[in-house]
């Protein structure tokens, strides 16, 4: 989409939503089925993951029930996460959201 603003340059919106994918749906309804999601956050500890998390968690629990929320930080955002992260993080969550920030 795209609009002129005041100096009558256009500005270009780009919108990061995609629609809705069936397979979604299925997953909301066994989360609330279940008493709610339980959320997997892994953080790669780059400045500003927290923030952006801490965001998406909120988000989430705007949008469907949330039984639980397991947040996990790896020490160093160069290196993968240690296999016992990944194990713990499986096991204790339904969904997993990673995220990238500066």
């Amino acid at each position: 989409m795209s609009a002129d603003n005041n100096n009558g340059r256009k500005v270009f919106l780009i919108s990061p939503e995609a629609p809705v994918a069936q397979g979604e749906a299925a997953g909301e309804q066994r989360a609330a089925a279940s008493g709610g999601l339980r959320l997997g956050i892994l953080d790669n500890s780059k400045s500003n993951a927290d923030h952006l998390l801490a965001m998406i968690i909120e988000g989430v629990k705007k949008q469907m029930p949330v039984a639980s929320v397991v947040r996990l930080r790896k020490m160093n955002p160069s290196t993968p996460a240690p296999k016992a992260m990944i194990d713990q993080i499986e096991k204790e969550a339904d969904f997993v959201v990673s995220a990238m920030a500066d």
